[in-house]
């Protein structure tokens, strides 16, 4: 989500003194006429980089500053799946962009250059946003050609924060980043996962000069749960100063705390107030109803009474318009939290982050690109509240935006003069005690027909486990619905069986976080023993479900990340039939777990007891821990390959 810079804007353009300026770069930049490219023969990779030069130039027209984006590409395809991927460009256009240069041309295995036709430099339109796009349709690629493209374009600038991506997941035999700035005008860059630092060029005199080339870039493949975007070679950069007007830095999170406030706290016209009494009448919040019950009410309401857009649009973030019609922006559905959470006096901090998965949230680089994710922070209970994710709930934001750095905002009063000041804080992530799927199983056995099973199952979930479905439970209306629910968790079991009894228990979308959402249900089934000669097979390891199975083939080279805590709890409970015992018991002791400084941060435990002809089995599993270091990935994966282990888990019945 965009934030509004309106000020950072304002102390930009503070008089620019008139200077000449040379003409912009790409002006003298141009392809080589005659190409010679070379790989290696007998390289097996499916596409190389030959070469990739970015340029961004941030140059004034007048009074107005503009930025000119050029891109050069030179890319090897040697497979077909790559063929298919590139063999159409999409270029960064805008209805407020301007193409400059726009060109495009294949280089085939035999030396053969096939320029573009400028009728190939087509337009279409995204159906879904009615959005314009353009793009390259390249012909005549055969494996081992070379396509080569390069296009520059006039746009908006955008220098509060940019994320530019050095490495991809195919190498690269020259890498080249330049920036070129207005004298005046002076940058700031930080380079991540390992990448070589910015460095300004002390030649260039007429205009500032960033460059970061980069020889053999080596590709980073995605894997299994790893934060892939987070984890590539970047640079971040903003700009730092303008020297001509004053020496301070204009993108700083405190002047990005006073410029959301101005617009996230405003003072509010009578007439506002008085719509936002109305709305509050119509939360129908309980005489003496808590903290916690007025917000989780609050944030039940809003998701499901005000339709939210994905659009810009002044009316949708005007909040007399919004209590009145309940549509809103983004931006809007957060100014409508914020108003009514101050009136009814409810202590609140405004957080801005990051998803961990696409960038972790940096305390020591202030750029906007680090606040795209915003929550809101209630410190009685030292909860989060996701105000802009309909599928979640107060207690439960986005799971990707905890475990992360972020900017809290608190609104406080000094003297007779409200404020705001600005903490970088660590968000915390949802305990594993509050996101629980414990489950209860009871098995009786037929006496007239031993493949035959009665199986009493009695689960619970609770916090995430819930939030697909608890909130959304006054959606889910009819016998028939709600009887498909409790059965869709019979057949992660078993698709053979026949329902005895179904209860639903909690099915009130309010009762989230407050109450676990519960399933009983009584079926009868013979999904569960294979005859043998004499001898039945029990599949034990059936009735906790398919599991994930981690394979590695290669050594692991990214962390793996997950959502959030979690914790499950089984209990099962097997009546072994009167004259029968179980002779590979032992199978079912699994103990495998990780402890890090002395905490037991991920396990598997299975164990049983056998008293008289009641087996009883617990098999529990905890993740104490979302983020997953390559030094503890092993561990990890033993663990989950536990659960896997267990599903297999087949008892043999043998007659006494």
């Amino acid at each position: 989500m965009k934030i509004k810079i309106n000020l950072l804007i304002a102390l930009l353009f503070i008089v620019q003194i008139a200077v000449a300026q040379e003409a912009p770069y790409f002006k003298s930049y141009d392809w080589e006429a005659t190409p010679n490219y070379k790989i290696d023969e007998g390289n097996t990779e499916d596409m190389i980089a030959v070469k990739e030069k970015t340029v961004t130039e941030f140059y004034f027209q007048g009074e107005d500053l503009v930025e000119f984006y050029l891109e050069h590409k030179v890319l090897w395809l040697n497979s077909d799946d790559a063929i298919e991927e590139y063999n159409k460009i999409y270029l960064p256009f805008s209805s407020e962009a301007e193409l400059q240069v726009n060109k495009a041309r294949v280089i085939t295995p035999d030396g053969k250059l096939i320029d573009l036709d400028q009728s190939k430099i087509l337009t279409a339109e995204d159906e879904e946003t009615g959005n314009t796009y353009k793009y390259f349709a390249l012909e005549g690629i055969t494996k081992g050609s070379f396509i080569e493209y390069m296009y520059v374009v006039k746009r908006r600038p955008s220098y509060t924060g940019k994320k530019f991506y050095i490495q991809d997941a195919y190498n690269k035999d020259k890498v080249e980043f330049d920036l070129f700035s207005p004298s005046n005008l002076l940058f700031k860059f930080k380079s991540y996962n390992n990448l070589p630092n910015v460095q300004r060029d002390t030649l260039s005199a007429e205009k500032n000069h960033y460059k970061l080339h980069v020889d053999k870039v080596q590709k980073l493949e995605n894997e299994y749960q790893a934060p892939y975007n987070a984890s590539r070679g970047f640079i971040v950069y903003k700009i730092g100063k303008n020297i001509d007007n004053m020496d301070v830095d204009i993108i700083s999170y405190s002047n990005i705390a006073k410029n959301l406030y101005t617009s996230y706290y405003p003072e509010y016209s009578e007439k506002t107030k008085g719509l936002l009494n109305i709305f509050i009448k119509e939360l129908a919040l309980p005489k003496n109803a808590d903290e916690e019950s007025i917000i989780r009410k609050l944030d039940f309401y809003i998701k499901s009474t005000v339709y939210s857009q994905d659009t810009y649009n002044e009316d949708l973030e005007d909040l007399d318009l919004i209590l009145k019609t309940q549509v809103a922006n983004e931006t809007g559905v957060i100014k409508l939290y914020i108003a009514v959470l101050r009136t009814l006096n409810i202590t609140h901090e405004l957080v801005l982050t990051t998803d961990r998965n696409e960038t972790k949230f940096d305390p020591e680089f202030e750029a906007t690109n680090f606040l795209t994710e915003f929550l809101l922070y209630f410190p009685a209970s030292k909860k989060y509240l996701s105000p802009n994710a309909s599928g979640t709930r107060y207690g439960f934001p986005l799971p990707y935006v905890t475990d992360n750095y972020g900017l809290f905002l608190k609104e406080g009063v000094v003297g007779d003069q409200k404020t705001v000041t600005g903490r970088i804080a660590y968000i915390e992530p949802v305990k594993v005690e509050k996101v629980l799927d414990i489950m209860n199983v009871t098995i009786d056995f037929n006496k007239e027909n031993l493949t035959e099973n009665t199986v009493h199952l009695d689960r619970a979930f609770s916090g995430y486990y819930a939030m697909n479905i608890q909130p959304f439970m006054h959606l889910i209306q009819g016998e028939d619905a709600r009887n498909d629910l409790v059965d869709s968790f019979v057949e992660s079991m078993t698709y053979e069986f026949e329902v005895l009894n179904r209860e639903l228990i909690n099915a009130d979308a309010e009762l989230f976080g407050v109450k676990p959402l519960q399933i009983k249900v009584d079926f009868t089934t013979e999904g569960f023993v294979e005859k043998a000669g004499r001898k039945y097979l029990f599949k034990l390891g059936d009735l906790i479900g398919q599991q994930i199975e981690l394979y590695q083939e290669k050594e692991r080279v990214l962390p793996l990340e997950g959502q959030f805590h979690r914790g499950y709890q089984r209990s099962l409970t097997l009546h072994i039939p009167k004259g029968y015992k179980i002779t590979n018991l032992d199978d079912i002791n699994i103990n495998n777990s990780y402890v890090k400084d002395g905490k037991e941060l991920f396990f598997f435990k299975s164990s049983y007891q056998l008293k008289g002809n009641t087996l009883t089995v617990a098999a529990n599993e905890y993740y104490k821990e979302n983020i997953i270091e390559v030094s503890m990935y092993e561990e990890y994966r033993t663990v989950i390959n536990s659960a896997a282990d267990f599903n297999k888990i087949v008892l043999l019945l043998e007659a006494e």
